[in-house]
């Protein structure tokens, strides 16, 4: 009886470590993501979920392009059809756009082929509506398991995590979102925020574009350097 408890244990705990790095935004379990720097780095990258997002990702444009700063864009490429103009936008402006699947589904529950099918269909969305764009790929939620990543890697596509949250999917007031980044900043950090919102276009961001406005006036005195994804991951390989 106690070596079946144990046995029962022993598996409880692996599905439950399994389960937190399926999700959690900083395991490597399952492959290697790229989540930031090492502490102490100078350098923060913005980067915003689930655009574009009429109006808001457009104004966030605006808020960017006031301070002189370039962002990463992970879209959703249903969303990229039906506002190729706005994709465009972020483009055009210098910002670099990433692959967040064609309509945002839980991947871990998700065969293969429907993997596969998520991310082509992004990528020509992508394709269809900018040209070029980067290899980048943010798993919708983070979540993950080892068919994301083998089938991600064999499109071509770099997985792209982070490391600081400004829990705003639920868009609290900009001063909780400004709040909560500010406490976990260390410096070489990948910053999650959201210009949209995964179950429909029109999702209200205006919090998110203030939080955003305060972040960038309040750590580039401090001397850090807002920086895109590829930016920042050419430092790490330097």
């Amino acid at each position: 009886m106690l070596a079946l408890a144990l046995t029962g244990a022993i598996s409880a705990a692996a599905a439950a470590a399994a389960g937190y790095q399926s999700m959690s935004p900083t395991g490597q379990w399952y492959g290697k993501t790229f989540t930031g720097l090492k502490r102490g780095s100078r350098q923060l990258a913005l980067t915003y979920d689930d655009g574009p997002n009429d109006p808001h990702t457009l104004r966030l444009l605006e808020v960017l392009a006031t301070h002189d700063v370039k962002a990463t864009f992970f879209l959703i490429g249903r969303y990229v059809q039906q506002h190729p103009e706005i994709a465009r936008a972020i483009a055009q402006a210098g910002h670099v756009v990433g692959n967040h699947t064609f309509t945002h589904p839980w991947l871990v529950f998700q065969s293969e082929a429907v993997i596969r099918q998520e991310l082509t269909q992004c990528r020509s969305a992508l394709q269809d509506a900018i040209g070029k764009h980067s290899n980048l790929f943010r798993p919708p939620f983070g979540a993950r398991r080892p068919a994301v990543m083998r089938v991600a890697r064999e499109l071509g596509l770099e997985p792209i995590m982070w490391n600081v949250t400004g829990y705003d999917w639920n868009a609290p007031p900009a001063d909780i979102i400004e709040r909560k980044v500010s406490n976990q900043i260390r410096g070489g950090d990948v910053i999650l925020l959201h210009d949209g919102g995964h179950k429909h276009i029109g999702a209200d961001r205006s919090q998110t574009l203030i939080a955003t406005d305060h972040l960038i006036a309040r750590f580039k005195p401090e001397g850090y350097k807002f920086v895109t994804i590829p930016q920042m991951a050419d430092d790490e390989e330097d």
